[in-house]
């Protein structure tokens, strides 16, 4: 959460993409790379993506076991989840997998911190309330920190970096769905890269 202010969050429809879209966002100051687990490849994606000097790849859209297990095997180096259950933390802490589970109300986050965790997800963090929301729901909990994920775009994610309890966040602007522009991506990375609170 602190190599960069910014986790490409990636919906991989053509494994042929993975490996340059990866090469490009690298090169573009991005090393964290979220592939979300939404398409029949995306488990081939973070297997190719691996292949890229720099990159540290792990799998989104995580909701079970079964989907944690499959992504750790196809070499997922981190895990965020959508939601926050019991079973799924048990699962990561077995596996010993960095998680990082979303939440978006207080509740949600005691629940975490009873299971040992300081590291969450702010999802969906738009629809949820904003910055203003996460402001408000962070301040009780001073040794929690957060990527907030949903409708975050380059014009608004230094608001969301400029909140203390934010380490970085997560959005999918940088990689256009179905892109073969390889260099847009690049270019889009490193203005991403160059965001900072404020």
């Amino acid at each position: 959460m602190r190599s960069a202010p910014v986790i490409p969050v990636l919906v991989i429809e053509d494994v042929s993409t993975a490996r340059p879209i990866a090469e490009a966002l690298v090169a573009g100051g991005l090393p964290i790379l979220e592939v979300t687990l939404r398409t029949d490849c995306a488990l081939e994606a973070i297997a190719e993506m691996k292949k890229v000097e720099g990159a540290i790849v792990g799998a989104g859209t995580v909701l079970n076991d079964a989907h944690l297990s499959s992504a750790i095997d196809a070499g997922s180096e981190f895990i965020v989840s959508p939601g926050l259950t019991e079973a799924l933390v048990e699962s990561a802490f077995k596996r010993d997998a960095p998680l990082l589970p979303g939440i978006s109300n207080a509740s949600d986050i005691m629940r975490g911190m009873d299971m040992g965790l300081k590291h969450f997800k702010f999802f969906p963090a738009e629809a949820s309330g904003g910055t203003a929301a996460l402001k408000a729901i962070a301040g009780p909990f001073k040794d929690c920190l957060f990527c907030p994920t949903g409708g975050i775009n380059a014009k608004t994610a230094g608001d969301w970096l400029a909140l203390d309890a934010v380490l970085c966040v997560g959005g999918s602007w940088i990689v256009p769905k179905w892109t073969r522009d390889f260099n847009h991506v690049k270019q889009l990375a490193l203005a991403a890269a160059a965001i900072s609170a404020r």
